[in-house]
């Protein structure tokens, strides 16, 4: 108010002086009137078109408004400005005597996206990538954009032929369906790699160092053939490394240039080199600043010598081992630097590897993260290292592997080292993530070996966070079935001791062939337990020590292998139908066993192992209590190679045994070891053999009658025999010494294949089984008459059908039909009782497919002894669900 006073006061002066002027000085001061409207003058705007959005709307998005005058590059300005909002599929601009009328056509909305052709690429992996959703609003910008992705997506497929055709349905309501129809096109493959400037090695040499191959039929299982960029720069990587490792230390790729072939199928790489010339080694020296470490002792030992030519991967290697060599000492952060001085003159690499100075480091603390259900102590128990331990990088390392192999946690753990509080202290930190350690597995499978398999088992692995493990398993097949209950502690009263109990079922049937057909021959039900106690005796050794107390049952079927052998009335195992071998094994029994073994360990995996060594060496005596004694003497080894870290893993395995009896059972021709104690020997152990087709067995060879029962003689006047293979009776009867030998190389295959799961490999089995008493053996041409309560021979009338003692019929000269023991008319061979080798070699693949582990061999016999059982063609395959 106070503000407006004076405006006021001087507003009524000016009124005051303008009253007191002339009437023309005030005509003079009227404002003049407002021009007329112009011609171009923007009297009204107005909307043609709209549909969902309001006229309102879209006058907002353009800068025309009333009043304004109308210019064409105002127009042209309204109609970009409508362009941009891309809502519209056309747009303009009509003036007409002051009235502006914009027409507008709106793009459509989406109803949905569909994708036709896509093979190879999920809808899935297609749709998050592009721009185009239901509901949004339809622009050529977009479909353009989202074809180009869809494209680009192929590309990294290797399939640069493929093409998108975009094709749109119109709906009722503005509405449209974007169709993408899509050619996949084959995938790309590398037709050809040229390589321009290489003199010292051939074409062939350098792309054998190559990841990328050239497409041949052969490859049709390598994915390394399909064109991939980034692979592409990954190759000119592996040829300076080849040519480094080679000593051409000025190697270099000039260019890299993969060319699309004219009917874009394939690609054409071609590399440009330049090799440079060879350098050796000059003077090689260590310079350690460390104490304790000379020098001159480290310099001895190097891999390289002055004068070898020069090798950048010798270089790195030296540099790990002597950080590895330090950190052995405690010097966890130990420095090694390689100082290179090149000699262009007389081509030579100085190479000094510097040792920088660092302080000797102790272990300040553990630390174990992230462990929800596993205690502390269970992690703890397998460090190497204590606190105020000297740091150690080897005890880092075997802490790592140890509680890798628990599988209670994530894989690829490693310890993480942290400084500590001080220079010369660290921190070793395990940081776990828990992964479930509980398994609930049911199986189903076939065989050539049991045929159709069942099984089931549960099993926690890390029972209460206290690294115990119990299980339940049960098994069915067509010949054994068994169920089996589990205990391990693997650390005593928190002792570094292991202990365990098993209680168990299990009911077997053994079987032979006759005629080719497997028959049931005895069954054995065992029912019993053990119990098992373990200590380490050093890091990768241990020696456990187990007693087995169990009960067998064995019978045999008395329809097929019982008689009335003395013509008494009661039946009795008949060593004509089923061998003494099988006769002496029945009855019940019960087996007192202790047991021994020292157990060597240093394999990196225990489901696929690549590198490392197993070795097994076990005793078991039999006789503390019990119905049977013997002393069990086993042996068993296994190394593997990574074969030049190529892939290819190499590996050998032995094993053997030795049974030795400590009780005398007597009687010519009874072994004193049971044949349920035996060792057996063949598939699927002994590949190239069928199961038990190695060792001693019986083969019964029947002999041919005639009418009357009498054998058929043949022209020398012998009887005859039936001597083919696939009609004899093969009783499998063990043996007590048995060596298996194996040398197996697993071949490394393409990523597509190791994805597949395919593993093939070619190997050479060798092995033996022998060492058995003699049986007594049958030989019975004109088989065991049958006799009445007297003794006397029984006959079958020829006359009246009616069973007589007399040999002759009625007229005095026709013979009556002999009545004979089924089956005694034989003759038993003992065969393959011998150490001498049998060798068999083949090729064989393990592929995890979708119905489960499948092994496939395919064996052939190099070298056999006697009655052994060859086979060519094993398989075996199961499935979880």
């Amino acid at each position: 108010m106070l503000a407006g006073v004076p405006y006021s006061a001087i507003a009524q002066d000016e009124g005051a002086d303008n009253a007191a002027m002339p009437a023309t000085a005030s005509a003079q001061a009227q404002p003049a009137p407002a021009p007329a409207p112009s011609a171009n003058t923007i009297r009204t705007i107005s909307v043609v078109g709209a549909e969902r959005l309001e006229p309102t709307t879209i006058l907002s998005y353009i800068r025309l408004r009333v009043g304004q005058e109308y210019t064409a590059a105002a127009a042209d300005e309204a109609l970009k400005d409508l362009g941009a909002t891309e809502l519209f599929a056309s747009s303009s601009i009509r003036f007409d005597d002051g009235n502006v009328v914009v027409t507008v056509v709106e793009n459509p909305v989406i109803n949905r996206v569909v994708l036709e052709g896509n093979d190879r690429l999920d809808a899935e992996k297609i749709l998050p990538e592009i721009r185009l959703a239901p509901r949004q609003i339809f622009t050529r910008s977009k479909v353009r954009a989202d074809v180009a992705r869809i494209i680009e997506l192929y590309k990294r497929q290797g399939r640069f032929a493929a093409t998108v055709e975009p094709q749109m349905v119109q709906l009722p309501q503005n509405r449209v369906d974007v169709v993408f129809e899509i050619n996949e096109g084959p995938k790309s493959k590398v037709r050809q790699i040229n390589i321009i400037g290489n003199e010292v090695f051939s074409d062939s040499e350098l792309r054998s160092e190559m990841v990328t191959k050239q497409s041949r039929f052969f490859r049709f299982f390598s994915s390394n053939t399909s064109y991939d960029p980034d692979r592409l720069a990954f190759d000119q990587q592996k040829l300076r490394q080849f040519y480094l490792t080679e000593g051409y230390a000025d190697f270099r790729v000039v260019s890299a240039v993969a060319e699309l072939t004219p009917d874009q199928r394939d690609f054409i790489i071609t590399y440009v080199v330049e090799e440079g010339e060879r350098y050796s080694f000059g003077d090689v020296a260590v310079e350690s600043q460390l104490r304790d470490f000379d020098s001159d002792s480290i310099q001895s030992g190097l891999a390289m010598r002055e004068g070898d030519f020069y090798n950048a991967q010798t270089v790195e290697d030296t540099v790990e081992q002597l950080t590895e060599l330090a950190g052995r000492f405690g010097y966890a952060f130990a420095d090694v630097q390689p100082r290179f001085n090149r000699n262009p003159e007389d081509l030579t690499m100085d190479v000094t590897f510097i040792l920088r100075q660092a302080p000797r480091v102790y272990v300040e603390r553990v630390d174990v993260n992230g462990n929800t259900l596993t205690q502390d102590k269970v992690i703890r128990r397998e460090f190497r290292l204590s606190e105020g331990d000297a740091f150690n990088s080897l005890g880092v390392q075997r802490t790592t592997a140890r509680i890798n192999s628990l599988g209670y946690f994530q894989e690829n753990f490693e310890v993480n080292q942290v400084e500590g509080s001080a220079p010369d202290r660290i921190v070793l930190e395990a940081n776990v993530e828990e992964q479930p350690t509980g398994e609930l597995q049911f199986s189903a499978g076939f065989s050539s070996i049991e045929q159709f398999i069942l099984a089931g088992s549960i099993r926690q692995r890390n029972f209460r966070g206290r690294g115990q493990t119990i299980g339940l398993s049960l098994n069915y097949s067509q010949f054994s079935r068994s169920a089996q209950v589990s205990f391990t502690e693997p650390y005593v009263f928190d002792r570094n001791i292991s202990a365990g109990a098993d209680i168990y079922r299990r009911d077997f049937n053994s079987f032979n062939f006759t005629n080719a057909e497997r028959n049931t021959t005895f069954e054995q039900a065992t029912t019993g337990g053990s119990l098992r106690v373990g200590v380490p005796l050093t890091e990768f050794m241990s020696l456990v020590a187990s007693y087995t107390l169990n009960y067998d049952e064995v019978s045999l079927d008395e329809n097929l292998f019982f008689s009335d052998v003395d013509g008494d009335g009661t039946t009795e195992c008949d060593p004509l139908r089923a061998g003494r071998f099988l006769c002496d094994a029945l009855g019940n029994r019960l087996s007192s066993i202790l047991g021994v073994s020292v157990n060597y360990n240093s394999l990196n995996s225990s489901l696929r192992p690549t590198r490392g060594r197993r070795v097994s060496v076990s005793s078991e005596f039999a006789g503390l209590g019990g119905d049977v004694r013997y002393l069990r003497l086993r042996g068993q080894a296994q190394q593997f190679w990574n074969v030049a870290n190529s892939g290819f893993i190499f590996s050998l395995s032995a094993e053997g045994g030795t049974i030795i009896p400590l009780q005398d059972r007597g009687g010519a021709g009874v072994d004193d070891i049971l044949l349920t104690d035996r060792f057996f020997l063949g598939e699927p152990r002994f590949r190239g053999f069928d199961i038990r087709g190695v060792g001693p067995r019986i083969l019964t060879q029947r002999y041919i009658l005639d009418a009357q029962n009498n054998p058929v003689l043949d022209d020398d006047g012998n009887p005859t025999l039936i001597t083919d293979r696939t009609q004899l009776r093969d009783d499998s009867i063990g043996g007590r010494n048995y060596y298996l030998g194996r040398a197996e190389l697993e071949i490394p295959l393409g990523t597509g294949a190791r994805e597949m799961g395919l593993r093939p490999s070619i190997f050479l089995d060798v092995g033996a089984l022998w060492g058995v008493e003699r049986p007594v053996l049958q030989d019975n041409p004109n088989g065991l008459p049958l006799v009445d309560a007297d003794g006397l021979p029984l006959f079958l009338s020829v006359d009246t059908g009616e069973v007589t003692t007399d040999p002759l019929a009625e007229d005095g000269t026709t013979p009556n039909t002999r009545l004979i023991r089924s089956g005694s008319a034989i003759r038993e061979v003992f065969l393959g009782d011998s150490p001498s080798p049998r060798v068999t070699a083949g090729i064989g693949v393990n592929w995890n497919s979708p119905f489960g582990p499948f092994r496939i061999d395919f064996a052939q016999t190099i070298r056999k002894v006697e009655g052994d059982d060859d086979k060519t063609f094993t398989f075996n395959v199961g499935t979880q669900f």
